[in-house]
């Protein structure tokens, strides 16, 4: 039995089914151990197929029904309102849904990962959200797809989960200064350091987001991959010692009522 990493308190409640994985409890060897759901980073295909099969397993539905994306960084999303597997993985950064027995899920190794309901309309989504597409409006994207097919944003709850904290994103000028370009109200999320970098604080930056569109409720877990490497991949964790890194899954879907 995995041992997903669950967030207390939770947003959601009745037919919504939802799981933030963390590294533990898969097949993947070396500096894939364990639970590795991507198959992009040079892990053994075998390997990441038996760990996505688990996952879709923990979720109640099936490998063929659990949807991924090819994740660029993008405002794009895809909206399911069939539950056929994709002909061919499409590129994006979200995925929307009414439909239920499916899951979506987002690949994450420090960038947040958001799940999405609005279980009186029954309209679910999971975003990928790295600086590029939180600046760039997969959020706000994401939300009006999810309208688009019923919801209401009185009724929605969003769950970021573990991604890169606030004291562990350093940045460069070049990054702060992008962002600021776009809106120099964003200077809010950043923190200067010593050496003449900054710290950025994307959970909180993405909490500010959700909230200015005026949803039903937004939380962070409050888990930083970064600081947590035994638990979660981390990109940039890895990066700094010449390692390879996998990539840890955070899954919703809606239970037919």
């Amino acid at each position: 039995m995995l041992n997903p990493n669950l967030v207390e308190p939770t947003l959601f409640h009745g037919n919504v089914r939802y799981r933030f994985f963390n590294r533990k409890n898969g097949v993947s060897k070396g500096e894939y151990e364990s639970l590795n759901c991507s198959i992009k980073v040079g892990d053994d295909p075998a390997s990441v197929r038996e760990n996505t099969r688990r996952v879709a397993q923990n979720m109640g539905c099936t490998a063929e029904k659990l949807f991924v994306l090819h994740q660029t960084h993008s405002n794009d999303v895809v909206v399911l309102t069939t539950p056929e597997p994709f002909e061919k993985t499409p590129y994006a950064d979200a995925l929307v849904t009414n439909v239920p027995n499916i899951c979506l899920g987002i690949k994450t190794a420090d960038c947040a990962p958001i799940l999405f309901a609005d279980e009186v309309n029954g309209v679910v989504a999971a975003a990928h959200a790295g600086w590029r597409g939180a600046v760039g409006q997969i959020i706000e994207n994401t939300v009006l797809e999810m309208e688009n097919l019923g919801a209401e944003r009185k009724y929605i709850g969003a769950m970021i989960g573990p991604c890169i904290g606030p004291e562990s994103y350093e940045v460069g000028k070049d990054m702060y200064q992008s962002i600021l370009d776009i809106n120099s109200k964003y200077e809010e999320f950043f923190a200067p350091t010593d050496n003449e970098k900054y710290l950025f604080d994307l959970p909180g930056f993405i909490l500010k987001k959700l909230n200015s569109l005026e949803i039903g409720a937004a939380l962070w877990c409050g888990e930083d991959t970064f600081s947590l490497p035994e638990k979660y991949f981390s990109h940039r964790y890895a990066l700094k010692r010449g390692q390879t890194c996998g990539r840890q899954i955070s899954v919703i879907g809606l239970l037919a009522q």
